[in-house]
């Protein structure tokens, strides 16, 4: 059982050995332990305080101990979406299988990028990843240094050993991977998939709440980073790197897990998205999605972000006189959804847990045509209770590109339109 520190963005100080950290967290010239201190810094070292993320790394040796990296088969992985021409069809997939006993397929090797936007060179957009994997990550490590990673799981638990200490991480949890922080993952149940957002932009952060005043969503306290914990181990190891879109892999001697002590506010961290605390409607109307926002990634247009990372939870939905589900709508930021257990209130079938949708910029889409009919013969005076689900979404200003195997896999539903080709043509101009 790993113990954590809580709250969200604040600073930490944590050692795995008495006196390794120094008094007032200074950096002082000699180390206790013979330990070596570095920084990484998670923004660029003059941005504001209330954004500035840093952590100062007290470790066995420093980061710069390997050998040259050398370019590998990118496997699955995407890592540039300039160039190729997104349709503007509603897309679903089925979840991707679990790859068989007698092909081992670690975490890194589980990745199939399905779409994204942007590029990690300009660090802005983001890319959407499906992993499936059977098999503990045996003497490899890995960072991003293009981005940093939002890991939903939807099927099995991943046991996340990092620079900072380790994170068990079950579904109906997320963990956030900060960029350039090296982890190895390892499966308890033998097998796991999920989801994964990789973020070129500005850090996630919890967003502001405005009009609904200091409590409410997601709560600070319910963010867990790690205490510290290291590896002494030394051996023939393999770092592998994520680094212009590209995999990279070099040969290192030691475990590059070995910081014994830190301090700071840069750090992964993990969240129990069953603790989120929605808001919604009781009187009438519809809210729109953003009221289930968890964290964004802004943008240099305030109001408008790169990335929202959205949870539609088990609530309650009151309000009268009004459509419950999602109405059918169109907007101008894209959607990547998926699904982590039960259904989603606005789909009765097709949508199911390891699937993914995605709706891209003004494509029009809603409930299905058998969820509009229940809908629209519900008893609002009546409260219903959305149970036994978890659905989320990844929502972006920029228009998400689909990869050619995500247009290409099995598991592309070709006939997802026709959910809506039942929908009846009620008009009658004589019937106000």
């Amino acid at each position: 059982m790993h113990t954590y520190q809580s709250g969200f963005g604040n600073e930490f100080a944590t050692e795995a050995l008495p006196g390794a950290l120094p008094a007032h967290q200074n950096s002082p010239q000699r180390v206790a332990y013979g330990l070596y201190t570095e920084q990484i810094s998670g923004t660029a070292f003059t941005a504001p305080r209330s954004h500035n993320r840093r952590s100062w790394l007290y470790r066995i040796r420093p980061s710069a101990m390997h050998e040259p990296f050398a370019r590998i088969d990118n496997r699955g992985i995407v890592g540039a979406f300039d160039g190729m021409a997104p349709p503007p069809n509603q897309l679903r997939w089925d979840p991707l299988p679990l790859p068989p006993p007698n092909m081992p397929t670690d975490f890194i090797d589980g990745w199939i990028t399905m779409a994204g936007n942007g590029n990690p060179q300009s660090q802005s957009g983001n890319a959407f990843h499906l992993y499936a994997c059977n098999a503990d990550m045996q003497g490899k490590y890995f960072y991003d240094a293009d981005g940093e990673l939002l890991i939903v799981p939807q099927e099995g638990r991943l046991a996340i050993a990092t620079e900072f200490g380790r994170i068990d991480l079950s579904p109906l949890e997320i963990a956030v991977i900060p960029r350039g922080v090296r982890f190895q993952v390892s499966l308890p149940d033998g097998a796991a998939r999920g989801y994964i957002c990789e973020n070129y932009g500005a850090l996630l952060r919890l967003p502001d709440l405005g009009v609904i005043g200091s409590n409410g969503l997601a709560n600070p306290r319910d963010f867990l980073t790690p205490h510290a914990a290291y590896e002494d181990v030394e051996g023939d190891f393999e770092l592998v790197n994520k680094f212009g879109g590209n995999l990279w892999s070099a040969k290192i001697g030691h475990s590059p897990l070995d910081v014994v002590a830190w301090h700071g506010n840069y750090a992964p961290y993990k969240y129990d998205l069953r603790r989120f605390s929605p808001v919604g409607s009781i009187g009438f109307d519809h809210p729109d999605p953003s009221i289930f926002l968890v964290l964004q990634s802004p943008s240099d247009t305030p109001g408008v972000d790169t990335l929202d990372f959205v949870v539609f939870p088990p609530r309650w939905l009151v309000a009268e006189n009004t459509f419950r589900p999602p109405w059918f709508h169109r907007n101008v930021a894209s959607e990547f959804m998926g699904l982590i257990t039960g259904a989603y209130d606005a789909k009765e079938g097709g949508f199911v847990p390891g699937g993914a949708s995605l709706h891209n910029c003004m494509s029009g889409h809603g409930p299905d045509a058998a969820t509009f009919e229940k809908a629209s013969s519900a008893d609002t005076s009546i409260p219903h209770k959305v149970d036994n689900t978890m659905a989320f979404m990844f929502e972006t200003k920029l228009v998400i590109c689909p990869t050619l195997h995500a247009l290409s896999t099995p598991q592309l539903q070709s006939d997802y339109s026709a959910c809506w080709s039942g929908i009846k043509k009620n008009f009658n101009p004589e019937q106000p």
